[in-house]
């Protein structure tokens, strides 16, 4: 039961409304005690001192203090001495007689279990240098914590990020076009309602990520499904569908959720095109953090000469959700549109979490924190694919990334497939569910990150034996 050991700084909410006329500790009573059946009241919360309340209400203390003696008879109610009274954790089972039904308390969702896409990578080691950050941080806090600060993100943070983007995925740009967002979602969304009116032609990739469709589902962009095979994305294919389009989103370094790479011949195709028909190329790179074998792959930002390619990135897999932290590398002529649409979307960034994360970047945390990250993840990788080697699963091995797609094999359905995985104890998402128009294959789209190997090859063991044995074992 939750406790609420301090006052309310104003009671107003928890004020009876009482009658102008008639007996007045009754009338008292009847209302705290209908507060209390309707749940307004909750369980273990404080009720105002008989001083305070019988001063609201215009009555003699005597006729308060009585209310709430009659309410602890009938059991509604605690009087604790010293501390005041407080609502019964358990109200008598007569008073719910004749009172609206109660909508079930929310509990919260439910711990992530084994398979579960989309888990945070930050481990002990890195945790600690965090609160250790945050301790200074919070010692000296940035200037932007008591004050408004700049729509697209502190400073520092953008610099770190500046740099980091030139070493590691050739992208080349200036402080001024990063953006810190609190996410790819975020910067899907900000990047669409500035750039792409209500009907405009949006390629996305077939099979694709469903948050990203909703979204722009929900903004009444006209989706163009445009399939992906080994190589990636088919920019031919799309330029017969809508060779007009306005914007292409698509995940070239790791296809979400098939895993291709979009080959070289493609991404040069899919420059050409956006240059000459005038479109924005939305650059989601995910999980480019984590590669484990093969030298890293240049973003397709790196070999836009154009400015026609807006660039995401995240900190989601590469640290934590969490932290809500994200980023866009935006083409220099959309920069003051995206600044104007964020200073009214919701002002600017968390500059605490920026500050502390500035430095995490700067002082070799983050760098270190990857190594150990990558190793983690592929040791979880191996480990899950340990884990479904004897099912009847065709597991495709992934050499990049945070998830694989265990196929089905023959005419299984993955509904089915999923059922009995999550029985087994390993979640999963239906790879069917991401196919717009091309021909569904059937297959689990399974994450490992976030879950240590012990727990995730445990559950891939439990998820073989239910899938082989139908549930029956």
């Amino acid at each position: 039961m939750q406790k609420h050991r301090t006052n309310l700084p104003d009671w107003s909410a928890l004020i009876p409304v009482l009658p102008a006329a008639g007996p007045r500790r009754d009338a008292l009573q009847a209302e705290l005690r209908r507060l209390i059946e309707t749940r307004v009241l909750l369980p273990g919360q404080k009720l105002p001192p008989s001083r305070e309340l019988a001063q609201r209400l215009k009555l003699a203390r005597g006729a308060v203090v009585a209310a709430y003696e009659q309410l602890a008879a009938d059991g509604f109610v605690d009087a604790r001495l010293g501390a005041g009274t407080y609502v019964a954790a358990q109200v008598p089972e007569h008073a719910a007689h004749g009172t609206a039904p109660q909508a079930p308390v929310p509990t919260g969702p439910t711990p992530p279990a084994p398979g579960k896409l989309g888990g945070g990578t930050a481990d002990d080691k890195t945790l600690r240098d965090l609160r250790g950050l945050f301790r200074e941080v919070l010692m000296r806090p940035p200037p932007e914590f008591l004050h408004y600060g700049d729509p697209f993100g502190d400073l520092s943070l953008r610099r770190e990020i500046v740099d980091y983007l030139r070493a590691t995925r050739g992208i080349r740009a200036g402080i001024e076009q990063v953006m810190i967002t609190s996410g790819t979602q975020s910067a899907l969304s900000l990047i669409a309602r500035a750039l792409l009116p209500s009907d405009s032609r949006i390629w996305v990739e077939d099979p694709c990520y469903p948050q990203a469709l909703n979204l722009f589902r929900s903004l009444g962009l006209a989706i163009i499904p445009v399939p992906v095979d080994q190589d990636g994305l088919d920019p031919a294919a799309g330029v017969l569908a809508a060779p007009e389009a306005e914007a292409a989103y698509l995940t070239p370094s790791h296809q979400f959720p098939l895993g291709a790479t979009l080959s070289m011949p493609r991404r040069l195709a899919l420059l050409d095109w956006a240059q000459g028909a005038g479109a924005w190329i939305i650059e989601d790179d995910y999980d480019s953090e984590f590669r484990f074998t093969g030298p890293p792959l240049a973003a397709l930002h790196g070999i836009d000469r154009a400015g026609r390619v807006i660039y995401l990135g995240t900190f989601s897999k590469a640290l934590a959700p969490g932290l809500r932290l994200g980023y866009a590398v935006l083409p220099p002529e959309i920069v003051e549109t995206v600044r104007r649409l964020r200073d009214l979307t919701d002002r600017y960034p968390n500059p605490l979490i920026e500050t502390v994360l500035a430095r995490f970047i700067a002082d070799g945390h983050y760098a270190a924190h990857l190594r150990r990250a990558r190793k983690r993840c592929r040791m979880a990788r191996d480990a899950l694919v340990e884990g479904l080697s004897a099912a009847p699963l065709d597991v495709k091995i992934p050499d990049q990334g945070l998830h694989l797609i265990a196929y089905a094999r023959g005419d299984e359905v993955d509904a089915e497939l999923q059922r009995l995985a999550q029985a087994g104890g390993l979640t999963s998402r239906r790879l069917s569910q991401m196919f717009l128009k091309a021909p569904a294959q059937q297959g689990l789209v399974i994450g490992y990150s976030g879950f240590e190997t012990a727990e995730i090859r445990a559950a891939a063991h439990g998820a073989t034996r239910a899938i082989t044995t139908g549930g029956r074992g």
